[in-house]
């Protein structure tokens, strides 16, 4: 079975194993879709199988380190519904995004002392 995935990627700009990446996703004949955003279809016994293939396959080829991170996004059905789902495979969500404090809020109308 095909499953369609997009990997986001974020890597040790000075260590991080590129070269190693760039051959896997050669070799999964996956599509650019913008900076770190790649799109491939992976073909897998099982839908539940995804995340475990994919890992191990990255794991593979790819030398990771401490602040390396990919997340995927895949559709996957559940009690007969199409859900849409993301999953970091390797690192984790960044306690203060790049973008924190950018947005405007509006003060309080009224305020205590």
């Amino acid at each position: 079975m095909k499953k369609s995935v997009w990997l986001a990627y974020d890597l040790d700009i000075m260590s991080g194993d590129y070269e190693g990446l760039y051959r896997l996703l050669d070799e999964l004949d996956a599509k650019e879709c913008g900076e770190c955003l790649a799109f491939f279809k992976l073909d897998v016994p099982s839908e539940d199988k995804l995340e475990e293939m994919l890992k191990e396959l990255i794991v593979k080829h790819v030398k990771i380190t401490p602040k390396d991170r990919f997340y995927i996004i895949f559709s996957r059905y559940e009690n007969g519904i199409k859900k849409v789902k993301g999953k970091f495979l390797i690192g984790s969500r960044k306690k203060n995004p790049p973008w924190k404090g950018y947005a405007t809020q509006e003060a309080p109308v009224e305020e205590e002392a």
